[in-house]
């Protein structure tokens, strides 16, 4: 019966993962067309009917090209690190919470807080292993962004947890069966859309990658299977990133297939801001997470903490 369990749980995993990768393929075309609408040009409309063998003639394009290296990188350092970017990005999507339950466990924000921590490493391999200069400049901005926002996002999920009193991403789903969380904690869920996109090294805070000072970032050097790991990874993110602010804040009712047009929706809502927000400046970026969202982050946490300790006097 344990066997048949485990197998049970890796189809399960195995058609997870297929489900993301294909997800990933088709959301960059969707980028692509929004985009080409947002600037009044062509979209990729031309590969197959409506574009929609676009993906995965990209996909072979990427994969077929010729893998080059420069000579004076630390080789398995700067080989394997977008193979490590793309595993992480995959492990993030284990704490999804199936209602077969495969692998959804009581710790599951810890498990996602940790996995996407690790992301950094990637990243910060990524960019010193080239030993390019735009490719460590791109690396170090990178890892500031990241770990400032990482504090942000960790406080202001902070709140959501004492509300719920659970480490558990289901029990979201419980608590709001009457109100969204969206509607009683709209500043947070704001600021948490905010600090995701910041998360994941999208406009308008991709100083990652920002081709005007930086040619394209960490992964400069990169080219061929090596950027389309990296681009999947980053993908991957965002889709995860969308699946868990429906979770946390609009219902979380993952058993019905209006969660995943919100998971959509929200998608939409990375592209859509890329097509209409220029690039941030880089000190207000900083400014923005240490001065403005941590503070205001804290506040929001005695609040919340002070109101569940008030319920918790009333029911005694």
């Amino acid at each position: 019966m344990v066997w048949y369990d485990l197998l049970l749980s890796l189809i399960s995993l195995l058609i997870l993962l297929v489900g993301v990768l294909v997800a990933v393929a088709f959301l960059t075309l969707l980028e692509r067309k929004v985009l080409g609408y947002i600037q009044l040009r062509k979209g990729p409309n031309k590969v197959g009917y409506m574009g929609l063998l676009q993906p995965f003639s990209d996909a072979i394009k990427l994969f077929t090209k010729e893998q080059t290296f420069p000579l004076v990188s630390n080789f398995y350092f700067y080989y394997f690190s977008p193979v490590f970017n793309l595993f992480l990005s995959l492990m993030l999507w284990l704490v999804f919470p199936f209602l077969s339950f495969v692998i959804s466990f009581n710790l599951g924000v810890l498990y996602f807080l940790c996995v996407s921590s690790l992301g950094v490493y990637s990243v910060m391999i990524s960019g010193w292993s080239s030993n390019s200069n735009y490719a460590l400049l791109g690396g170090l901005r990178a890892i500031a962004q990241t770990i400032s926002y990482e504090v942000s996002l960790v406080l202001i999920m902070l709140s959501f947890l004492v509300l719920v009193m659970s480490l558990e991403l289901k029990s979201f789903f419980a608590y709001q069966s009457y109100i969204w969380f969206l509607v009683l904690n709209f500043p947070l869920c704001i600021m948490w859309l905010v600090s995701c996109l910041a998360e994941t090294n999208r406009t308008p805070f991709d100083f990652a990658e920002g081709e005007s000072e930086l040619v394209s970032g960490f992964n400069i050097e990169y080219s061929s299977g090596g950027f389309a790991l990296i681009f999947l990874a980053e993908y991957s993110s965002i889709i995860f990133m969308s699946m868990l602010s429906a979770l946390l804040f609009l219902g979380g009712d993952y058993i019905s297939y209006l969660f995943f047009l919100k998971v959509v929706f929200l998608s939409f809502f990375w592209l859509w801001v890329r097509g209409t927000l220029p690039r941030y400046r880089y000190d207000k970026l900083m400014g923005l997470a240490w001065k403005i969202y941590l503070p205001v982050s804290l506040n929001f946490l005695l609040f919340y903490l002070g109101l569940k300790l008030a319920c918790f006097s009333l029911l005694i």
